[in-house]
């Protein structure tokens, strides 16, 4: 199949890159806008309490919202705010409310904390309609410009927080760190290419062939979208660039040493194009569909976000496959030996002399390796133990000199920190309407919880027969503590204290961070396994074994396991962060467990190449690491550089991402698939392939059976 496929693209290069380039234009031209959200609400179920009481507050307060934004105001020499400072505070706020700003909906002006360290005023703004509605972070932009020249020159300093200048501060940043990270990204992968192949030409290949496609990739992620009704979180996109470039940019790799390999034999461009195709295809093709089906599961999550992020990295990877497989192969035929322009060092084999030594000492000691490099996965897999995940994006995902950072910290002042995003508890009567008597035990209750800072007055609808109140924690609305006390004394109290006939339900961003969490447990014990056992069908059917695709996985799950390990090390232990960021795991799981399961594939399959020319199992290891190790080397460290420029882009959240993937693609590349598989497959020997004989030259079996056949059937000798 896959000679039929390079006869086909290398005979007929034009008509191949004129049917990429009208697919690309026609997709582009009908695929709607691609747009993303940061309302983690919209990813839930809605069978989880915190959307029931999302829903109940909506029903029940349609015209009603909390404030999306806090106006803080406090002295620039940090004293107490002298009652000239509170008129001053509130002739600045009507002034700002005669200032019509376009979606400004409201300025409401709070009395002074208790200590008179700040005071506020709550911003009630245009409600946000969908996913990529800029009208909140715009209102946000105006009211800091006018709020800049009210306070200009004064005794008191003034800053926007609150949840809509935390989105603003958070995209700002966000488009800050994709420019980086695309920068970084590709000037990493013209340097490595240009070290490797010595060629400007090459180095541009991956560029040039994977920045055209990125735009139909975008556009076949933004119809799935639509199609299907997914919600796509806004972190997909620095995700997605760095995949198709690192996934796109490795294929490549594969099939150009492969090419580079077959002109040293001495094959013509065409033919050696062809011999490329023909023996990486098969082994490209099951690496991507493991990877494919590692992020296709994600299907199964109960979270939209991963439900959204799992076909649009599938997407991505798919199509970076089938331009690898004809783009790259079209243009390269066209180019000829001259994609290695001005370099000449492709006529000449090279020695490989560390690979090769690599190679023979693994061949004589394979458990020796195996003992090596498995315990250094497993003393950084202890660590994952310590794993604690947070819930913490606000700070984490933007400077800490951003605006929304800077005045959160002086609301902490003389608010509780769980002003920012106050929780809310929902009171339904199920039959008439609630008493007095019934809200104000029902108040008194929720504020004996420990762990809750206020309780506001209730808020009673217009039948009367729903309340709501605004429930400050003590604790920051993404902390640790705060998830704690929503989870247990919270829910228990306002569940317990529910007079009879009425139904309670607690929400709030806290609530639904929460249910997150136990979304996320039971994606854990769907998603991973399904994963698993799917990408073991491919292993299993490309290596036609059974017992070569269990060791592979077992790898590659030591593999994430070192990698959260070292995560936990750096972040948590070196660092002392609280935690990592929740969907660090499963961000891992996509990169870490597909991307070693690709590296792995590639290495076997060479392994198993080497075994059918007649080399016994450590001879077939030492070879297989000598001939493919520069390639995984390559690949690994292009993908996990790619992946480390997120670290460049400014913020924690991208910082640990950075780092987690390209560790984990590190440990993938330089420890499994380097040493560890081989070293395994060569004591497994002829085991590693049972029950099939994959190690075996093609025809071996059969003339093995028609041998034992003529000597069952050949006449006894008298």
């Amino acid at each position: 199949m896959f000679a039929r496929l390079g006869q086909l693209v290398v005979h007929h290069p034009w008509k191949v890159i004129g049917l990429w380039l009208l697919i690309i234009v026609g997709v582009v031209a009908t695929a709607p806008q691609l747009t993303s959200t940061t309302d983690q609400s919209d990813f839930l179920p809605s069978h989880y309490e915190s959307i029931q009481a999302l829903d109940m507050q909506q029903k029940a307060f349609p015209q009603s919202a909390a404030p999306a934004a806090l106006i803080v105001f406090a002295r620039s020499d940090g004293a107490q705010l002298s009652d000239s400072d509170t008129a001053a505070v509130a002739a600045i706020g009507a002034k700002l409310s005669a200032a019509s700003i376009k979606d400004v909906t409201g300025l409401q002006p709070i009395p002074p904390s208790e200590n008179r360290l700040i005071q506020v005023i709550a911003v009630q703004l245009t409600k946000v309609t969908s996913a990529g509605d800029t009208t909140q972070s715009d209102a946000v932009k105006a009211l800091r410009d006018a709020l800049k020249t009210e306070v200009q020159g004064g005794e008191l300093k003034a800053g926007i927080t609150g949840q809509a200048a935390q989105m603003l501060d958070q995209m700002e940043s966000s488009e800050k760190g994709m420019a980086i990270i695309g920068v970084a990204t590709i000037v990493l992968i013209l340097v490595l290419l240009l070290i490797i192949f010595r060629s400007p030409v090459i180095a541009l290949l991956p560029i040039v062939t994977i920045g055209a496609v990125s735009s139909l990739v975008g556009g076949l992620i933004a119809m799935t979208a639509e199609a299907f009704d997914l919600k796509v979180d806004s972190s997909v996109n620095a995700i997605l660039l760095v995949v198709l470039f690192g996934v796109g940019t490795d294929y490549i790799l594969f099939l150009m040493f492969r090419y580079r390999e077959r002109l040293r034999a001495g094959e013509d461009p065409k033919t050696a194009m062809v011999s490329a195709v023909t023996r990486v295809g098969e082994a490209i093709t099951s690496a991507a569909a493991a990877v494919i089906i590692a992020f296709m599961a994600l299907t199964l999550s109960t979270l939209g976000m991963f439900r959204a992020l799992g076909p649009a990295l599938a997407i991505a990877v798919a199509v970076a496959l089938l331009a690898g497989l004809t783009l790259v192969p079209a243009v390269v035929s066209l180019l000829g030996t001259k994609v290695f322009w001005p370099s000449k060092a492709w006529q000449a084999e090279p020695k490989g002399a560390r690979f090769a030594a690599l190679g023979a000492a693994l061949g004589r000691r394979p458990a020796a390796f195996a003992v090596v490099s498995g315990g250094l996965l497993v003393a950084l897999g202890i660590l994952a133990v310590g794993f604690n995940p947070t819930f913490d994006l606000s700070s984490g995902s933007t400077s800490d000199a951003s605006e929304s950072v800077v005045y959160n910290k002086e609301l902490l002042k003389g608010m509780p920190a769980g002003a920012t995003q106050p929780s809310d508890v929902l009171l339904r009567a199920d039959n008439g309407a609630l008493t007095s008597d019934q809200l104000a035990t029902y108040r008194t209750a929720l504020i004996a919880v420990p762990g809750v800072g206020q309780v506001a007055e209730p808020q009673l609808s217009a039948d009367k027969a729903t309340a709501n109140f605004q429930v400050t924690l003590s604790s920051a609305p993404e902390s640790d503590a705060a998830i704690e006390t929503v989870r247990n004394p919270l829910r228990d109290a306002a569940h317990a204290a529910a007079p009879v006939g009425t139904t309670a339900a607690v929400g709030g961003m806290t609530a639904i961070f929460v249910d997150f969490q136990d979304a996320m447990n039971h994606d854990y014990a769907i998603v991973f396994p399904v994963a698993a056992i799917l990408i073991m069908i491919v292993l299993a059917l490309l290596l036609r074994s059974l017992v070569a695709p269990w060791y592979l996985m077992a790898s590659v799950f030591l593999g994430f396991a070192a990698t959260l390990g070292a995560a936990v090390l750096v972040f948590q232990h070196l660092q002392g962060e609280t935690g990592l960021i929740f969907t660090l795991p499963v961000i891992m799981y996509l990169f870490v467990v597909a991307l070693g399961t690709d590296y792995n594939i590639l290495m076997v399959a060479r392994l198993r190449e080497e075994a059918r020319e007649g080399r016994d199992p450590r001879q077939a290891a030492a070879l297989g690491l000598q001939h493919t190790g520069p390639t995984v080397a390559a690949a690994g460290l292009i993908l996990a550089g790619t992946f480390a420029s997120m670290m460049l882009a400014g913020n924690n959240v991208l910082s640990q991402m950075g780092f987690a993937i390209s560790v984990g693609i590190g440990i993938a590349a330089f420890v499994m698939a380097m040493f560890f598989t081989p070293a395994l497959t060569a004591l497994l020997g002829h085991r590693a392939w049972w029950p099939g004989h994959g190690d075996e030259k093609p025809g071996a079996s059969a003339e093995r059976r028609a041998h034992a056949t003529s000597e069952v059937t050949a006449p006894t000798a008298r």
